[in-house]
Parts: C-alpha cells; structure tokens; sequence
C-alpha cells in the first residue's frame, strides 16, 4: 500500500472467520479480584489481556508476538507489511489462525519472491552479534534503507482539534481496563475512519495498517494517529505502508524525526495543553 496507489484487500482463508469466535478466550480484557495492602476492601477490576501469537512463513517460523487478542487478522497483515516481510498486499495470500487460550498460532502464506528474500535475509545475519535492539538481530535489520516518500501537504489545523478528546470513542479497551495503547486513521476528509488497540504501540498501529490493507481503503491524504511514544519503529511502519502524515500524542525521538524529515513523512505531536508542533518537513534553517 502506498500514497499513490489504494490499499488491496487480502485474501484470507474462509476458515478465519469461524475460527476467531472460537478462539476468542481470553477476551480483550477480564475481571480480576484484588484486595488493599491492609488486605481489607476487598474489589474486582478488568485487566487487559495478552496471548503469544506465533507467526510463520511458508511453513518457518519468524516470530513470537506478545499481544491484545483482538483483529489478529489486521495485525499479521499489518506486521507482515510494516516490518518489510512483505512488500505490499498483492504478495499475503492467506492466513491461518489457530490455538486457543494465552498460545496462538498464525500461518502465512507468501509469495515466493518475498520468502525467498525472508530466507535470504536470515542467512546473511546467521552469526552475526545481536545490536541490543528489541526484535532485531543487527544493525541493517534496525536501519534499513527505505523509499523516500513523494511529499504530501499538511493536514488543516482543524482536523487536529480536540483531537485528544475524539479519539475516546475508539479506545473501549482503553478506557475499560488500561494498559493498552491506540494507533488510528483519519481519512482525507478529516474524519477519523477506524482505530485499534493493543497492549504494544507497535502492534497497534499493526493493526491499523492491516485493517487499512483488508479492508481496501485508499491512505492518500490521510494520516495515521499514535497514542505512544513515537520511536523509529513507528516511523518505520507508516514508511512501509505509504502513509504520508504520522500525528503522535507524545513527543518524537531525535532519530524518529531525522528519518522522518529525510524520507518526507510528514511528523505532528500533539501535546496536551499547547498548540500541534510540525517537527517535519523542518522549517528553512530549522535546527
């Protein structure tokens, strides 16, 4: 998926959409008992839950995945674009979700040219040190070379305000137990179309992506919203995907904005009490 051309929707085995009410213990979020230290007034509240999703590829394993069980479908999709297995839509020709309980299972059929390259990849980093970085094995894997986007103009001031209030109604989890973050799309119209949410920030804007992609809805114009921390991984994905504006409501990282002034994404923070700041494109003579 791209600024120039719509999303594609990808073609997920029948058999997925029996199976996720099947598998649908645990639920995004259960009730747990608790008591106060003075082990006195003793309550109950919801927790949000995570299951292991394994993802594989043509048959090899390629990842652990601690996440919310909901829209696991969006999720792998969106992985699979977002971390570079993949290089769009057209190459996901099915997905498998098995499992129940805290262990999940995912299989991926892709296309040759990109296992081949998975493959490849693998081979060329066997042996080499781990970086340090969380999911990674080396330095290539953590700063890959990407497309430069082709620029797009800033979205209006309005779009943004009372953004932060607006975006309640696609956060139930959140709102609900916690402990989750919410990544979401706001078309180009200005109207916020969809958002998912997830124990990790990655995964959510994974999510989000994946939904975009299924569902075949075109990302030119619009922007993707992240409620988290905005690193270079997230940079990252919205690169990978096309999406050509990134709004954060915390504050980017140093390297997050290099990228993305040098790959023309478009990076907005929100923050709470003052007015949106444009970290990029840079202004002229902007340090």
């Amino acid at each position: 998926m791209n600024a120039k051309h719509p999303a594609r929707a990808v073609p997920v085995s029948s058999s997925v959409a029996p199976l996720a009410s099947s598998i649908a213990s645990p639920t995004a979020s259960q009730t747990y008992s608790y008591c106060s230290l003075s082990l006195d007034e003793p309550g109950s509240t919801p927790l949000a839950e995570e299951v292991a999703l394994a993802i594989a590829y043509n048959g090899i394993s390629q990842a652990v995945m601690l996440v919310t069980p909901t829209d696991l479908e969006d999720f792998v999709t969106g992985f699979s674009i977002g971390s570079g297995i993949v290089a769009g839509a057209d190459e996901i020709y099915d997905i498998k979700l098995s499992g129940e309980g805290s262990a999940r299972h995912a299989e991926v059929q892709i296309a040759n040219r990109a296992f081949w390259n998975l493959k490849t990849q693998r081979r060329q980093l066997a042996g080499s040190s781990g970086c340090g970085l969380c999911g990674v094995e080396a330095v290539e894997q953590a700063l890959p070379e990407l497309a430069v986007l082709p620029g797009a103009s800033l979205p209006p001031a309005q779009w943004l305000e009372g953004l932060r209030q607006r975006i309640g109604a696609f956060q139930p989890l959140g709102q609900r137990s916690g402990a989750v973050h919410a990544a979401l799309f706001m078309d180009a119209t200005g109207t916020l179309l969809l958002g998912r949410e997830d124990i990790g920030r990655h995964n959510a804007l994974d999510k989000v992506i994946g939904a975009l992609v299924r569902q075949d809805i075109d990302s030119t114009g619009g922007l993707a919203i992240v409620t988290s921390r905005c690193s270079l991984e997230l940079i990252q994905k919205v690169l990978r995907a096309g999406i050509q504006t990134l709004v954060s409501l915390s504050s980017p990282t140093g390297l997050a904005l290099q990228w993305a002034r040098r790959h023309n994404l478009n990076l907005i923070h929100l923050p709470q009490h003052s007015a949106p700041r444009v970290y990029s494109p840079a202004l002229e003579n902007q340090a």
